[in-house]
């Protein structure tokens, strides 16, 4: 179930209050975004996903169920709306010049070194190269579960199936990844998504 705050915003929005819905809006934007970026790899294309998600939210907010969770649904409208937009693509791109760029310098910062930076960069990359590699579905639900920790049964209500559907395409996933990479190459990248294989 949302939090009161939440469900005083999409009852104001119902009602037509925009600035409501531009609180939720704020409230959930970096959740969707990130969700999107992590399913389609480049950046400007996640912005354009996470706007058309909160889209159909808006379009579809007479349909939320208040004894949900809110995050959950509209994660679930935007894992939804990447899953169509993969299955749609022909050819995958990802574009390395996305990475940010430091834009400034200092003398004294909180920010990495740059050679961790820059490690942290190519992680990252091999990372998203890595689940470019799944399926749509499998991509989610690794996405769902290693970046957002939700549970088997959080993951099948967002993605709408079987908490052993999931189990089955986390496993998969996980085995696709490691015959990718290799279990040596696995450890090296450090990433909990790679623990276990």
């Amino acid at each position: 179930m949302s939090d009161p705050t939440t469900l005083e915003w999409v009852s104001a929005a119902l009602q037509g209050d925009q600035d409501a819905f531009g609180d939720i809006v704020y409230a959930y934007q970096d959740a969707v975004y990130n969700l999107c970026y992590r399913m389609l790899g480049e950046r400007g294309e996640a912005e354009d996903a996470a706007q058309e998600a909160f889209l159909r939210a808006y379009l579809n907010l007479n349909r939320y169920d208040p004894s949900r969770s809110f995050k959950t649904w509209v994660l679930s409208i935007a894992s939804n709306y990447c899953i169509d937009r993969l299955r749609r693509r022909r050819l995958q791109w990802m574009s390395l010049d996305d990475e940010p760029v430091m834009d400034r310098l200092s003398l004294h910062s909180d920010d990495p070194e740059p050679e961790g930076a820059t490690l942290d960069r190519e992680r990252s990359a091999a990372i998203q190269a890595l689940l470019s590699e799944l399926s749509p579905d499998y991509r989610a639900v690794v996405i769902l579960r290693y970046w957002y920790d939700y549970s088997y049964a959080e993951i099948a209500d967002i993605l709408d199936t079987t908490e052993s559907a999931v189990k089955s395409r986390l496993f998969r996933a996980r085995q696709a990844l490691a015959d990718q990479l290799g279990s040596d190459a696995a450890a090296r990248l450090g990433n909990p998504l790679m623990e276990g294989l």
